[in-house]
């Protein structure tokens, strides 16, 4: 795992939408796995300028989401259809964007669909991820099986809070998603792992303690030979501190 520290969160979203541009550039027809939340909201401002800016085509590029919840309408503000047409899509023009439907009718037929579609319009080049508090990377919550492909996911607690702030209260907050699974991830050809603020400093510091285990799903990314971290001081500080570095 290569780790690259940078002062603030905006020098992290600056430095993941070069990295991206970087791959867009050698490989017109790529194929991205996008991710949502918090994380990455400045890395997808910065790509929005890169196209408008410094010329960067997308027309060529095919983009697969991690995840979406279930049951959420997708016109809902915020389904994670919504957020990316907000943040990304309905301001560059992709070859192609896919999510997964969480109202399908058939949500195990779903998953499978999504992961069909992954096998035959993929394999993704670049993953980009989060990291969840509690270690999760896309839905996938501790205890998820590195062998996952798509799925269903219920969520925990610790998950549903973190992302209650984006709705009017934790009961509104779903409860399931649908989620690319570990071993879903780990097919990706590069993956881009963000992390920023104190509040990931103990995932990030668990993470690169090295230990490998389902109750920590972020370390499955150890058996990945190409992953990439891009973190802040904050929450790099504490891995820093305690290791005497």
């Amino acid at each position: 795992m290569k780790v690259k520290v940078v002062k603030n969160y905006e020098e992290m979203s600056r430095e993941a939408a070069f990295f991206i541009e970087r791959e867009v550039r050698n490989n017109p027809e790529s194929k991205l796995g996008l991710a949502t939340g918090g994380t990455p909201l400045g890395t997808y401002r910065h790509l929005v300028e890169g196209y408008r800016e410094r010329q960067v085509d997308y027309s060529g590029v095919t983009t697969f989401n991690l995840d979406e919840y279930v049951n959420l309408p997708r016109e809902h503000e915020q389904s994670y259809h919504s957020f990316m047409e907000k943040h990304l899509f309905s301001h560059v023009p992709f070859r192609a964007t896919y999510l997964p439907n969480g109202e399908a009718e058939d949500l195990e037929e779903e998953c499978a669909a999504y992961e069909k579609l992954m096998e035959t319009e993929g394999p993704i080049d670049v993953q980009l991820l989060g990291i969840g508090e509690n270690g999760h990377i896309g839905f996938n919550e501790p205890g998820a099986s590195f062998r996952s492909d798509t799925h269903i996911e219920k969520l925990t607690e610790t998950t549903r809070e973190a992302n209650a702030r984006f709705f009017s209260s934790m009961e509104e907050v779903p409860e399931r998603a649908i989620t690319m699974g570990i071993s879903s991830i780990l097919k990706s050809g590069k993956i881009l792992l963000l992390a920023s603020g104190p509040q990931k400093a103990d995932a990030i510091e668990h993470l690169l303690s090295g230990d490998i285990d389902e109750t920590f799903p972020a370390s499955a990314l150890y058996h990945h030979a190409d992953v990439t971290l891009i973190v802040d001081e904050d929450a790099y500080r504490k891995g820093v501190d305690e290791r005497g570095g």
